[in-house]
């Protein structure tokens, strides 16, 4: 059983940057950042694959947000930046302990473990 803990998170205004950290208790194959508003779906945000470097974003965030890992601590870290009221939400880490095909990265239904999760507001 793995076990994430998440840091980070906050009130900023649009433009503005914040920064999600999350650490596993052990190895994981995807670690990733998923994100729900309120009645909404929640949805993949982005995704990185922990044996290598490769990632997977959301469209809606491609290109302002970088996710990035810690392979010594099993730690990956999300830097939002030009955030936009439509970022607020709910965001959750997550990890997955096989393997998942192109279609499924950014599918919430195919992750196994969770943390708590963290509130991220953008104000306009």
């Amino acid at each position: 059983q793995v076990q994430l803990v998440e840091s980070g998170g906050g009130s900023v205004q649009a433009g503005g940057s914040l920064n999600l950290s999350c650490t596993a208790s052990g190895y994981t194959y995807y670690m990733g950042w998923f994100r729900q508003a309120p009645g909404k779906e929640r949805e993949g945000v982005a995704v990185i694959v922990t044996d290598g470097y490769i990632t997977y974003y959301a469209d809606s965030v491609q290109g302002r947000f970088t996710i990035s890992q810690d392979k010594a601590t099993h730690t990956v870290y999300l830097q939002m930046q030009r955030m936009k009221p439509e970022d607020t939400g709910m965001y959750y880490c997550a990890a997955s302990a096989g393997y998942l095909s192109s279609s499924f990265k950014l599918a919430p239904s195919k992750y196994n473990y969770w943390a708590q999760g963290t509130q991220v507001t953008v104000s306009s």
